[in-house]
């Protein structure tokens, strides 16, 4: 298949920004094989497609995610013991491989529409979420959970590690989806699975490793009084710091933690509004960046930061950068639109293949329609992409040459079908929630 993408505002997102006003784009076989400014090459047996002069921009990139929790979003939002009083017994009772592929296309189909056109997730039954991934057309990195605190799908570390092995066995040369092992978190693994689990990654180096890092006080507090040393320093002891890791949060590291963070290669995963809706903190953004750390905005899971939606987060992302820096000047927004696509491409130890519209790389893109009245004048493209531009404003989704979404049309999923599936699995927890409430009113 040829495809022929004329009249677009090409925002390249290369090294050097490259952008054409009116510009064309040649992919072929699911890859971009040229792209310029001005008049489009006539190629013959092309399929055309006129832009209409709108942003024609890399698909962007969400590097932490937990896609099966769209089932929990807003459940006990404004109960501070949400976590203790539903979260746990809900996810002990209810999480299973339909749960979860009922929510992870939920998300999906969520992140497709919001121009994300790849996702890195940790959750459990990830095999699930990796045939989900498959089938929406999305490219990912799925992660399988480990940790002590009695997950769904494994009882004991060793078989945390033989789901890990399953799942590589069933992403093996699969072109857009990749495995990867997913520590919980230092505090809920311990150094010695962390050890275990940079071992694990040393026999199988195709895969990732995720986990969320220095995250809360607790956290820090854990490392403190068990090792004497920062979060962040237990994971580099215990060898987890790599290329190839995806560290999420980093809100709580000093300068040393920096040092390690950018000397090791690890990528970090930014949740900058579930981070602020949850009170934790603004992450040291453009230290890490000033300190060679690739770091992508990501959303987290759907229960904490309740949307999918990237556009969303710059605001924030953008926000919170000019507070700790004071200064308006602080992470221009073309900085924040690289961190949203080669930089959590980068993060992804996926830059060579997706990220930016380059000739070679594969053709991951998503059009931005320009015609609502909040998008108007642009004096800027990428002040309009991170203060004005809302999820609806995305028109069409390419992955590896495949339309998922075309004029605000899915191709990949069946929305009717997706939103029956996850009311299905609410209307459980409803139930099991009136049962909660009840026997904790009885209690007093």
């Amino acid at each position: 298949m040829t495809t022929l993408l004329t009249n677009a505002w090409l925002l390249t997102v290369d090294a050097v920004m490259t952008e054409h006003r009116h510009g064309w784009l040649l992919i072929e076989d699911g890859k971009i094989t040229a792209l310029g400014g001005g008049t489009a090459p006539q190629i013959e047996g092309a399929e055309i497609r006129d832009m209409g002069g709108d942003i024609v921009m890399p698909g962007m990139v969400n590097p932490h995610c937990h896609m099966a929790m769209s089932v929990f979003r807003g459940l006990g939002e404004d109960i501070d013991d949400r976590l203790f009083r539903y979260m746990l017994p809900l996810e002990r009772k209810f999480v299973s491989p339909e749960m979860v592929r009922a929510g992870s296309t939920l998300s999906a189909m969520e992140m497709i529409m919001g121009g994300v056109t790849c996702v890195a997730d940790m959750y459990y039954f990830e095999t699930e979420v990796a045939g989900v991934i498959d089938r929406s057309g999305m490219r990912g990195v799925v992660g399988q959970t480990l940790a002590d605190f009695n997950p769904p799908d494994h009882r004991s570390f060793d078989e945390g590690f033989a789901l890990c092995d399953k799942l590589v066995d069933y992403c093996a040369g699969h072109s857009r989806i990749t495995a990867s092992i997913a520590p919980h978190a230092p505090y809920s693994t311990g150094a010695a699975v962390l050890e275990r689990v940079a071992a694990w990654h040393d026999a199988h180096p195709e895969t990732r490793i995720q986990i969320h890092l220095a995250e809360t006080e607790a956290e820090v507090a854990w490392a403190l009084d068990t090792h004497g040393i920062s979060t962040t320093a237990v994971c580099d002891r215990a060898g987890l710091l790599r290329p190839g890791t995806i560290a999420a949060h980093c809100l709580l590291i000093d300068d040393a933690d920096i040092d390690a963070l950018a000397r090791s290669g690890t990528g970090v995963a930014h949740n900058a509004r579930s981070n602020g809706k949850a009170g934790r903190g603004m992450a040291r953004v453009e230290d890490m960046r000033a300190a060679g750390i690739p770091v992508g905005i990501a959303t987290d899971g759907p229960m904490s930061g309740n949307t999918l939606d990237l556009f969303s987060q710059f605001g924030v992302v953008s926000i919170f950068a000019k507070v700790l820096g004071h200064t308006r000047s602080a992470l221009p927004t073309r900085e924040v639109i690289r961190m949203a696509t080669i930089e959590g491409a980068k993060a992804l130890g996926m830059d060579a293949e997706t990220g930016s519209l380059e000739v070679g790389k594969q053709a991951d893109l998503i059009r931005i329609d320009l015609s609502a009245p909040r998008m108007q004048p642009i004096y800027d493209p990428y002040s309009v992409l991170v203060f004005a531009t809302m999820p609806d404003d995305v028109r069409d989704v390419m992955v590896d040459g495949k339309w998922l979404m075309h004029d605000r049309k899915l191709e990949t999923l069946e929305p009717a079908k997706v939103l029956a599936d996850a009311n299905q699995v609410a209307d459980q927890f409803r139930a099991e929630i009136a049962v909660i409430d009840a026997d904790m009113a009885a209690k007093g």
